[in-house]
C-alpha cells in the first residue's frame, strides 16, 4: 500500500515548524518538533514534485531534475500534516493485518469474496478452490508459498488480458504487462509504457480490479496525480472513489 500527493511548488502552506532531514545532507529545522526524514530522492524530467508515503511509513520524493533542494524541504514542509496522518494510516493499517495460521476455517480472498480454508489430507492438489480454499496437508510446511503461486497464476490468467480489453477499448497503447511482487502498491505505469500489478490484486473484486488498470492506463496520457489525471479517471469511471474505499477498508486483509 502507498499513498501519494503530487502538486505544483505554490501551493498553500498547511504546517510550518518541523525538522527534514534529505538523504545525504544535515537538517534543515524549524521551531516545532516534529521530525521528517526523506528517505530518498528520485530526480527525472516531471514537471512537479511528488510525495509517496511508502508501505513502511518512509517518505520517497519525486522531483523535477533542476529542483533545489530548499525548494523541496519547503514543499515537505507544507504537506507535513498530510504526511503524518498518513503515516498514522499505515500504522492502523498494520495493526488489522493480523499474521496468518494457516489452519481450518481461515478466511483467504478471492475476486473480493472470502472463503475459509480446508485441510485435505492426501489431497490430489496441493491447493485449489472449489467452494473452499483446499490445501493439501502435505503442503501446509510451504503454505505460504503454495497460496502465492496459486495467485500468480490466477493473475496471469485474468489481469493481462483485462488489460488489454479496456486498453483497446480505449483507443490506448501500452508496451507489456507485468506481475508484481509489490507490497505498497496495486499498480504502476512506467515511463516506457510498461504496467505493472501487484498479484494480490486479484484477491479484490473485478471492479475493483478495472479501477485498479484504468488508473494505470490514465498515467500513460498524465503521468502525474495532477486534477487532470482525476478528471480523466472520472471519465472513465464516474464512481472510482468506490473501489479506492474498497481498497482502504479491505486492503489490510489482502495479506499472506
Amino acid at each position: 500500500m502507498v499513498y501519494a500527493a503530487t502538486y505544483a511548488a505554490d501551493g498553500e502552506a498547511q504546517c510550518s515548524g518541523v525538522t527534514i532531514t534529505l538523504p545525504g545532507s544535515s537538517s534543515f529545522r524549524s521551531s516545532q518538533p516534529t521530525m521528517i526524514e526523506i528517505k530518498r530522492i528520485i530526480r527525472s524530467r516531471r514537471k512537479t514534485i511528488a510525495l509517496i508515503v511508502e508501505g513502511d511509513g518512509s517518505l520517497v520524493v519525486r522531483a523535477p531534475l533542476n529542483a533545489a533542494d530548499e525548494l523541496i524541504r519547503e514543499v515537505v514542509e507544507r504537506k507535513a500534516i498530510w504526511i503524518t496522518r498518513t503515516r498514522e494510516k499505515l500504522a492502523d493499517h498494520a495493526v488489522q493485518a493480523a499474521p496468518r495460521k494457516y489452519a481450518n476455517g481461515e478466511l483467504f480472498w478471492y475476486l473480493g469474496s472470502s472463503y475459509p480454508l480446508e485441510i485435505i489430507p492426501n489431497a490430489g492438489v496441493e491447493l485449489e478452490l472449489n467452494g473452499a480454499f483446499r490445501l493439501s496437508a502435505t503442503a501446509l510446511p510451504r503454505a505460504p508459498q503454495t497460496f502465492e503461486r496459486w495467485y500468480r497464476l490466477q493473475a496471469r490468467a485474468i489481469i493481462p488480458g483485462r488489460v488489454e480489453q479496456l486498453a483497446k477499448r480505449l483507443g490506448w497503447s501500452f508496451r507489456r504487462v507485468r506481475i508484481s511482487s509489490a507490497r505498497t502498491r496495486w499498480g504502476s505505469c512506467s515511463a516506457g509504457g510498461t504496467l505493472s500489478f501487484s498479484w494480490r490484486l486479484v484477491m479484490t473484486p473485478t471492479e475493483v480490479i478495472d479501477y485498479v488498470i484504468l488508473h494505470e492506463l490514465m498515467h500513460l496520457q498524465v503521468c502525474n496525480h495532477s486534477p487532470a489525471f482525476w478528471a480523466g479517471l472520472r471519465t472513465l469511471m464516474p464512481d472510482y472513489a468506490d473501489k479506492i474505499a474498497w481498497l482502504k477498508r479491505y486492503g489490510p486483509q489482502l495479506v499472506l
